[in-house]
């Protein structure tokens, strides 16, 4: 984990794959905001107050996570100098906040479901998503036995069904594809809705054959 200062009131934080498996947190959870994650911005806060002297009490602040191809997160940190009148307000938060740092919690362990769902607004982003997954000349083959795309409801979702969590791209692809699609929590249960209701529009690896078909 590395910090570095861009002005008063902007800081960098450079966030590596050793940093989310020390914090028992995966890339599926980081990006879906999960209470570990929360608990880890509150922690890179604190060291970023003890390392660059970066304060961030009685401030709001706003987190913008980039994830890049290797699997790391570049973060950069905002603060924004909040009205007097909610100081106060803020102050009780954050204490609240440290509060509940103390309470252990279980840590998810995403790898229970055997298989993954992402949703694209549209085909455009599907598109660019695969055109540089395509560039980067990503291995997918026995990445899951099944890769899907299914339109549903104006919108269009990749099924991987068995995903090999082993596979030496699997991080890769779980920081690259939240550029420009959403997880879908609880995919077991939404899977099925999907293959139920939507329409099959790639039956075979869909990484490795839409460039082909469009």
């Amino acid at each position: 984990m590395k910090f570095e200062k861009l002005n008063d009131n902007k800081i960098r934080i450079i966030l590596t794959n050793k940093d989310l498996n020390e914090n028992h947190i995966d890339y599926h959870s980081f990006m879906s905001n999960s209470v570990e994650t929360q608990d880890l911005f509150l922690d890179m806060l604190e060291r970023a107050e003890e390392e660059i002297g970066f304060v961030t009490r009685d401030y709001k602040i706003r987190i913008d996570a980039l994830a890049m191809m290797d699997g790391d997160f570049i973060l950069t940190v905002t603060r924004m100098h909040p009205e007097e009148r909610e100081r106060k307000e803020l102050s009780k938060e954050k204490t609240n906040t440290k509060c509940k740092v103390k309470v252990k919690r279980k840590i998810q362990d995403l790898q229970k479901s055997s298989d993954l769902a992402y949703r694209f607004g549209n085909f455009d982003d599907f598109y660019d998503f695969v055109s540089g997954v395509h560039a980067s000349q990503f291995d997918s083959r026995k990445l899951a036995t099944h890769i899907q795309l299914y339109t549903y409801e104006n919108a269009f979702y990749l099924i991987l069904e068995q995903v090999n969590f082993e596979h030496k791209n699997i991080h890769r692809l779980s920081s690259y594809i939240t550029e420009f699609a959403s997880y879908v929590n609880s995919p077991e249960v939404y899977i099925s809705k999907i293959m139920e209701s939507g329409k099959l529009i790639l039956k075979h690896n869909a990484l490795t054959t839409a460039l082909k078909h469009f």
